[in-house]
């Protein structure tokens, strides 16, 4: 049985046209800003308002889900270590997460093509594949990350990529745990 499949997109310094072209060349329906501020300072087309517009005129729907599938749960403290880091390992347990989750399982399983978006054009250096990435493949849904017009990497390329070709068990058979690369609090 073939797995099903989200596609996951980070915008980083791309000018909207060259967004909307990868968009399209991977049939995007439903673009879903995951981002859990939803604004960009150096990007400015790449703000809530100006991208919903800037999409919406390309025939792509935009919906935000940075509250429910965001990597920086601000609104949620106890998802942060005491280093500041968000603990995806908890992040991944709330309702908020997993009520986030089963909207895009329910999109996919109607056959609607849609994408997450956050602004880490990296998808080895986002929450898109050390964290949604993974528990879509335990709901049987492989994440495909845009990097390109046409050029894609699967989720499995990129936790081989994060874990020098282990996969999600270490060496000694020790479950993988990804936390956010850098300190928020």
């Amino acid at each position: 049985m073939e797995m099903q499949t989200v596609f996951s997109i980070g915008h980083g310094n791309k000018t909207i046209e060259e967004f909307v072209s990868e968009l399209h060349s991977f049939d995007i329906q439903f673009l879903i800003d995951i981002r859990s501020k939803p604004y960009s300072k150096y990007n400015p087309h790449f703000s809530q308002q100006s991208l919903k517009v800037s999409i919406e005129r390309e025939h792509i729907k935009y919906v935000y889900m940075g509250q429910e599938l965001g990597g920086l749960p601000t609104h949620d403290i106890t998802c942060f270590t005491n280093d500041g880091n968000v603990d995806y390992d908890k992040l991944k347990t709330k309702d908020y997460f997993q009520q986030g989750l089963q909207r895009l399982v329910s999109a996919n399983n109607q056959g609607i093509h849609i994408c997450i978006m956050c602004s880490e054009s990296k998808p080895q250096e986002c929450h898109r594949s050390k964290l949604i990435g993974i528990e879509l493949q335990k709901l049987g849904i492989n994440l495909r990350h845009i990097i390109d017009i046409s050029k894609e990497k699967t989720q499995s390329q990129i936790i081989s990529e994060l874990t020098d070709g282990f996969g999600l068990s270490d060496l000694f058979g020790e479950e993988q745990h990804f936390q956010s690369r850098k300190a928020y609090i």
